[in-house]
């Protein structure tokens, strides 16, 4: 079944689908149990995040850079790499091809500016 809009109905579907699929990941399982402890608290904040980002709702409020941050020695490329491919995956499987697009493009530059912001960061600290 695809949703057929980018809406929050794809957005109710997508989150909780996905991380399913993360927690369930040989690597990145282990990374997201060790620093979240509240799945339904964080499944509704990832909500608001992507409707935030996808829908201009502005119903995040958040800090997505510190929260990295914090767990930046486990986040290594591979793990974003895998993060991305699970996305991908799951938005394909989930969602109407244009809106699994809208999806991923905008994941694949979240990926790419918390990279570099986690990159600065330790460059930033090594100095």
């Amino acid at each position: 079944m695809s949703a057929c809009s980018l809406d929050e109905t794809a957005i109710d579907l997508l989150v909780p689908a996905f991380y399913a699929r993360v927690r369930a990941d040989a690597l990145l399982g282990p990374i997201f149990e060790s620093a979240i402890d509240d799945w339904p608290h964080h499944l509704a904040k990832l909500k608001d995040f992507w409707s935030s980002v996808m829908l201009a709702s502005g119903r995040y409020k958040g800090q997505p850079m510190p929260a990295h941050i914090r767990h930046e020695r486990a986040l290594s490329e591979e793990a974003f790499a895998r993060w991305l491919a699970i996305w991908r995956e799951t938005t394909d499987e989930l969602l109407a091809p244009a809106v699994a697009r809208a999806f991923q493009d905008k994941a694949a530059r979240i990926a790419e500016s918390l990279q570099l912001g986690m990159q600065f960061h330790r460059e930033r600290s090594a100095a």
